[in-house]
């Protein structure tokens, strides 16, 4: 099982926990101006408290998802790679979470999905409860870059009773969905949360090469980025312009439909027509 540790506070990484930060800031400046302050506070309420009252009025999750979230959260991310061994940057604010993979598990549940894509595993939470949704026969392929935090996922799929339903492959999403693509392989239902700077290739990949069934619907991740695709360009990272981008190129696709939904980091959900 994985290493335990004192557990590091999370960072914002949403557009409204980055919100709330600034808020918290504002109201200690505004000290001397109690008009201000009070404005300030009031606005820090309806931020801050709105996640927490989501999270509160949302089905809690199986033990097995909150042991995958407790687990991810007490991991040492920073400390095991600190000699830069993995491929990429790694932190437990990657985690679907609790109301985003709710969410999920609703969509698989709405759509009857028995057929599912994960791109961009991590630690599995978001496999896991969309997994847990899917019927018996259900198969859910999760697409995984990183060796350790496969093993990592894979060890805790063995706690539930749903974690026989996935099927881990480990390697660069490209080449996994070029692999799945020549076996003909088809997908009731996409999860994108991987490579920002690689969003557009998945989607094109998706359906330039059928692995989207017909009827079939694409969830994107962080499609919000910490609100870099709404402030000037040049208040955008890399990976912000990188989702600015991709948010673009859907918009434009006349071979589909979109929403984009203002939950968590953002979550598009897009229908072929």
């Amino acid at each position: 099982m994985p290493n335990v540790v004192n557990v590091e506070k999370a960072r914002p990484v949403t557009p409204l926990g980055i919100l709330v930060e600034h808020l918290e800031t504002a109201v200690t400046q505004a000290q001397d101006n109690p008009s201000l302050k009070e404005h300030l506070q009031q606005c820090l309420r309806l931020a801050a408290l709105l996640d927490p009252y989501l999270d509160e009025c949302t089905t809690s999750e199986s033990p097995a998802l909150a042991a995958i979230a407790l687990s991810t959260q007490q991991e040492a991310w920073k400390q095991r790679f600190s000699d830069g061994s993995t491929v990429r940057e790694l932190e437990q604010e990657m985690l679907s979470g609790h109301v985003e993979g709710q969410t999920l598990k609703m969509f698989v549940h709405m759509t009857q999905a028995k057929t599912v894509l994960d791109i961009g595993m991590f630690t599995g939470y978001s496999a896991l409860a969309m997994a847990e949704a899917m019927p018996s026969d259900g198969r859910l392929v999760a697409c995984e870059v990183d060796a350790y935090v496969a093993d990592f996922a894979k060890s805790l799929f063995k706690e539930s009773d749903h974690g026989q339903k996935i099927e881990v492959q480990v390697g660069g999403a490209l080449e996994t969905l070029g692999k799945l693509a020549e076996m003909k392989e088809s997908f009731d239902l996409v999860f994108i949360d991987a490579d920002k700077k690689e969003y557009v290739q998945y989607f094109q990949m998706l359906l330039d090469l059928n692995l989207l069934a017909p009827n079939g619907f694409i969830c994107v991740d962080n499609t919000l980025l910490q609100g870099q695709p709404y402030l000037p360009p040049q208040q955008r990272t890399a990976n912000g312009e990188a989702i600015a981008n991709f948010n673009s190129v859907v918009k434009n696709d006349n071979r589909v439909e979109q929403v984009m939904l203002p939950l968590r980091d953002g979550l598009t959900i897009i229908r072929r027509l």
